[in-house]
């Protein structure tokens, strides 16, 4: 096969060497099980960097799924817990999914309805951008949970976050003007007063 596409024919060797040389161009075998083989006459250095070109292209658009975790208490204060489902959200919004561990200490471990209840109040948080990919499970002094980012969640989330902009922009249109500052009264007046 030509350059160009079309087909030479069937050549020997030599002159489709002599051919290949005379456009500056590489001898590249295609099928060396036909009989007889398939040659294409081609710069072999651009079809080398093209196809690694299309092979960064594909990689490039593949998503990279990360497990990321975070570790809960059962007795964590108000602000840790806000904190640490906040960077949940944060991953779970960037496409990775989230282990979310309970570490029980001594006595804690008796008592799992308490990791429960935190695992459940994450879940509550992060409905809006993932779901329970794995439920909760007791694994010796840890109770895991695995969640993963949802797109049809995140999706209602981002409507309805526009539509309560838009909304909120109507309102802001159609409010009355700013209140006008009362009249100050002649300097006539002004004066009789501050003699009285």
């Amino acid at each position: 096969m030509g350059h160009d596409g079309q087909q030479i024919g069937i050549k020997p060797l030599p002159e489709a060497l002599a051919i290949a040389r005379e456009l500056d161009l590489d001898l590249v075998e295609v099928a060396a099980q036909a009989n007889p083989p398939v040659c294409r006459v081609m710069d072999y250095g651009k079809y080398k960097y093209e196809a690694a070109q299309k092979a960064k292209e594909s990689r490039r658009k593949t998503s990279n799924v990360v497990i990321k975790e975070m570790k809960y208490r059962p007795k964590i204060g108000g602000g840790d817990f806000d904190t640490k489902t906040r960077k949940v959200e944060h991953f779970l919004a960037e496409g990775h999914k989230v282990k979310v561990t309970l570490t029980f200490r001594g006595r804690e471990v008796y008592h799992p309805e308490l990791g429960k209840k935190i695992l459940d109040q994450v879940e509550e948080a992060v409905k809006d951008v993932g779901r329970v990919e794995i439920f909760p499970r007791i694994d010796g002094r840890n109770m895991t949970m695995v969640l993963a980012p949802d797109k049809r969640a995140q999706a209602a989330k981002q409507k309805a976050d526009a539509a309560a902009a838009a909304e909120a922009s109507e309102v802001a249109g159609e409010a009355p003007a700013a209140p006008t500052p009362p009249e100050e009264p002649p300097a006539d007046e002004a004066s009789e007063t501050s003699e009285a």
